[in-house]
């Protein structure tokens, strides 16, 4: 069955929307850190809710990103990247695995996430499930 106009827009969108978020939240840490949020991203998909109901509007929901924040100084380069980028192009190749359902989640269906130079308070007294890079991984946050 072909996608409709509509369809095929909405996957386009959903697939920019997730590469420019692997790219602007991860951009340091090379495939297998963008791996990690993607996973992130789609684990929190697959439980629609207070996170939103597609990929996109799990990106965009506000104070979830940093990247998509107005006041976020890299927001402008986030806008503007494009595939000539060695690192956007990495995350347009997990975002297409990501969408196509063939993305490894090694993060343990990991929800949340956060640089290891910080503690955020929600991660106050658990263990990470998984570090990568540096980025610590967790599945028990409800």
């Amino acid at each position: 069955m072909t996608p409709t106009i509509e369809q095929s827009f909405v996957r386009q969108f959903e697939h920019d929307v997730l590469a420019r978020t692997l790219w602007g939240e991860a951009r340091g840490e090379g495939r297998d850190g963008m791996r990690g949020v993607a996973s992130v991203i789609c684990n929190r998909a697959a439980r629609p809710g207070w996170w939103g109901r597609s990929i996109a509007e799990v990106c965009l929901k506000p104070w979830q990103f940093s990247c998509w924040l107005e006041s976020d100084p890299n927001r402008v380069k986030l806008l503007a990247v494009d595939g000539r980028d060695r690192a956007y192009a990495t995350a347009l190749s997990v975002a297409t695995d990501a969408l196509a359902g063939i993305l490894p989640d090694y993060t343990f269906g990991a929800t949340h996430y956060h640089a290891v130079d910080c503690a955020p308070d929600w991660a106050r007294g658990r263990t990470p499930c998984v570090v990568i890079g540096r980025h610590a991984f967790y599945n028990d946050i409800d």
